[in-house]
């Protein structure tokens, strides 16, 4: 008899205590609140359970896990009756975090979406360009124009500088 592709209870608890972190940042920082963050890394885990392919590597199965959560956020907000949050909406609720917001995040946050996920993944994930543009399924060329047009108005709101690599 052929070996089952579905996971056991323990490689789906592994993988979970692996990326659930990251995987819960990548999601804060389009849904900027707790509820709507832990549905989108639920969600995101509940598809986990449904794909039946094996992972090449660790590398593999966060990048899956990065571009299914990704896309999860975004059609969170296809949706008519969405409507986005500020993060000042929220700076002064006594809830528990998963991560601590401090200044840098907090203006990562303010981006564009297009510029806070690319940036959010190559300084806080440490994926390349490269990886990033087959993450979200876009040009290298244009990953490497939003890290450079996101570090601009970072350094405007910042003050500080950035690597431009």
């Amino acid at each position: 008899m052929e070996k089952s592709l579905f996971r056991t209870d323990k490689e789906v608890g592994e993988i979970y205590n692996r990326h659930v972190n990251s995987i819960y940042r990548i999601c804060f920082t389009y849904m900027k609140n707790k509820a709507d963050t832990e549905d989108a890394v639920q969600d995101t885990f509940v598809k986990l359970l449904k794909y039946n392919c094996k992972f090449q590597n660790e590398e593999h199965e966060k990048a899956w896990l990065i571009v299914t959560a990704t896309n999860i956020c975004k059609d969170h907000f296809r949706h008519w009756w969405q409507k986005k949050e500020q993060l000042e909406d929220h700076e002064n609720l006594c809830i528990e975090s998963h991560f601590e917001i401090d200044e840098t995040i907090a203006v990562v946050m303010t981006l564009p979406d297009k510029y806070k996920i690319v940036i959010y993944l190559y300084y806080y994930e440490g994926y390349t360009s490269t990886a990033i543009a087959g993450m979200l399924q876009k040009p290298q060329s244009t990953i490497r124009n939003y890290l450079h047009e996101g570090r601009l108005i970072l350094r405007k709101k910042l003050g500080g500088e950035f690597d431009e690599e």
